[in-house]
């Protein structure tokens, strides 16, 4: 295990992950991103999928030693970071006409 990979990755995935805590229980969003997101909490759903992706890819692609089980966790780790950025991206659309 790399400790000077998995400490930063941590970290950020616990700032992300806070962050998306906020919008979802109070529909707070940090300053600079306030502008371009119409629905704060689907934003922050978006969020939460994706610091739980960067754990994933931590735990399998830096913790687990056997190769076949680490390929296929950082696989699943990297497709749920995309869902996780799609529904971010999601959040960020204008809503129907209304």
């Amino acid at each position: 295990m790399k400790l000077y990979l998995v400490a930063p990755l941590v970290l950020i995935a616990v700032v992300i992950a806070a962050s998306g805590a906020a919008a979802v229980i109070r529909g707070w969003v940090l300053p600079m991103n306030r502008r371009h997101i119409r629905s704060p909490r689907l934003y922050g759903w978006g969020q939460l999928v994706t610091a739980f992706a960067l754990c994933w890819q931590v735990v399998f692609g830096l913790v687990i030693s056997d190769s076949a089980t680490r390929q296929w966790g950082a696989l699943t780790g990297g497709a749920i970071l995309v869902a996780g950025l799609m529904v971010m991206l999601a959040g960020q659309l204008k809503r129907g006409r209304s």
